[in-house]
């Protein structure tokens, strides 16, 4: 190996052992699988290129029935057969872009998200190598592509969009549009994903984003859960009163 191949190799791990370390500190394990909602997963694929985090998303095919063309994480519902939360998002990977079980150092569980159809949503991070190729089932992805993580805590193209939730309250949600060079085409992550996605790059860079977040930055663990229970509770009432 040469030095300079050496050096990079150097710098990746050093990288990824502080990003190790602090998500060790965010991990919920199973600590709202108790909630009685559906269960879905999504996988956070982080890969190290030049030095940076990268994130791995998706954009659903136009075939799917539910938000076809929009972006997404790999990811999907809970199935019988998955162990955990953990299981679903692997398989899922699998299924979706190729990405092999054993190709995922996985890092932690997330505190889940609430989406549309009041599935749990459980985001699990992993790392992957930055030389996966994705393979897209041309059924479920039209297109997978990297952004720097960093974009989702200091981006060039950001608004928020009013969204009212299925419990009848609205809410600012963020939207990003990101412009990728390498297929260029600008792609606009938005809704839970860019929810995870921002979740993520404040657990990691622990700085305050350019744009206004719903969490206390110096309590970000107990907010983000009180912000989930909020949800869930106001989601419970309104079917109390149903």
């Amino acid at each position: 190996m040469a030095a300079a191949e050496r050096e990079d190799e150097l710098e990746r791990q050093s990288i990824k052992e502080k990003v190790r370390l602090r998500l060790r500190e965010f991990d919920v394990g199973g600590k709202f699988s108790h909630l009685p909602l559906p269960k879905a997963s999504v996988l956070l694929p982080l890969m190290v290129r030049e030095g940076k985090l990268h994130l791995l998303l998706t954009v659903r095919s136009i075939k799917l029935r539910r938000s076809p063309g929009e972006v997404c994480f790999p990811g999907g519902k809970s199935e019988a057969t998955d162990k955990d939360e953990i299981d679903t998002a692997l398989r899922e990977a699998k299924e979706e872009v190729g990405l092999q079980p054993e190709k995922v150092e996985v890092i932690c569980r997330l505190v889940p998200g609430i989406d549309k159809m009041n599935h749990l949503v459980t985001p699990v991070v992993g790392f992957i190598e930055d030389t996966f190729q994705a393979i897209p089932n041309p059924d479920e992805v039209s297109d997978v592509f990297v952004v720097p993580l960093e974009y989702f805590v200091k981006p060039l193209n950001y608004k928020t969009l009013p969204y009212k939730t299925s419990s009848g309250y609205f809410r600012q949600i963020h939207c990003f549009i990101y412009d990728d060079h390498e297929h260029k085409m600008s792609f606009k992550i938005w809704g839970l994903t860019a929810h995870f996605a921002v979740f993520l790059a404040l657990v990691i860079f622990g700085k305050r984003p350019t744009f206004e977040v719903d969490y206390d930055l110096d309590n970000l663990i107990s907010s983000s859960e009180n912000n989930l229970m909020n949800l869930y509770t106001s989601l419970y009432e309104r079917k109390s009163n149903l």
